[in-house]
């Protein structure tokens, strides 16, 4: 298809929902969730513990594959930065706010700061984690989709999965490893990691049958379909 990415007019409304995401998850990974327990016969798993914004976070890697699917890596690169600065001012205000002198008549201050106070590790787990899992899952798509020209929709399918797969690995283990060692056992974190990644790996599994249909109507609808050719892309995440 025709590159025309500068009169995108869809690109406004998913770089809002990948932000709102983002500014949400710091938040909600304050708290640990149940999932419950896989049980088959005598064999069971869990009980499955995973961070509040593992229920929705990995709806971001699938925009993300959205992106640099139709938009190619520069685009996401764009995007992912502008993702980050949105996470560093949203923790900035928690933080101003959870500093700032409370009112006399307040009293719930321990609430603010268990639920939105901000907890350098988290922020720095949170931050380091996005980074660098969501420009590997740029960029392994990216190569995946040069290599095989475009192809079609089970090719689309395997490189969304195999982008996910590995990107959520790097956010998993860099998040839950920055946040939480030393304030669990080790094994109890390297199966929360495990637990974690495999999970939001399936998550994009099954969002197939909503990602695909829609990726291929952006396409339609933007005509775009952008492939990023080695010696005209710079995957440097530097760059913007």
């Amino acid at each position: 298809m025709k590159d025309k990415s500068s009169q995108s007019s869809l690109l406004p409304l998913i770089t809002a929902v990948f932000v709102t995401i983002l500014v949400l998850t710091p938040s909600t990974s304050s708290k640990f969730i149940t999932l419950g327990t896989i049980q088959l016969g005598s064999w069971h798993v869990g009980p499955l513990n995973v961070v509040g914004a593992t229920l929705f976070f990995p709806i971001n890697y699938l925009f993300n594959d959205i992106l640099t699917e139709v938009y190619g890596y520069e685009r996401s690169r764009r995007i992912i930065w502008i993702g980050l600065a949105c996470q560093l001012f949203a923790a900035a205000m928690y933080a101003l706010i959870q500093y700032w002198p409370a009112a006399s008549f307040w009293h719930n201050e321990a609430a603010y700061d268990a639920i939105l106070g901000q907890a350098p590790r988290i922020v720095a787990g949170s931050l380091c984690a996005y980074f660098v899992g969501e420009f590997v899952n740029s960029f392994v798509l990216s190569k995946l989709k040069y290599w095989a020209n475009g192809g079609n929709v089970l090719r689309v399918a395997f490189r969304f999965v195999a982008s996910t797969f590995v990107g959520e690995f790097f956010d998993s283990f860099i998040f839950l490893t920055i946040s939480f060692y030393g304030q669990m056992a080790n094994t109890v974190l390297i199966e929360t990691i495990i637990t974690i990644w495999l999970l939001k790996a399936l998550y994009e599994v099954v969002a197939l049958p909503v990602s695909l249909p829609l990726t291929a109507w952006i396409k339609r609808r933007e005509s775009i379909d952008h492939i990023d050719h080695p010696e005209a892309t710079n995957y440097s995440p530097f760059r913007l």
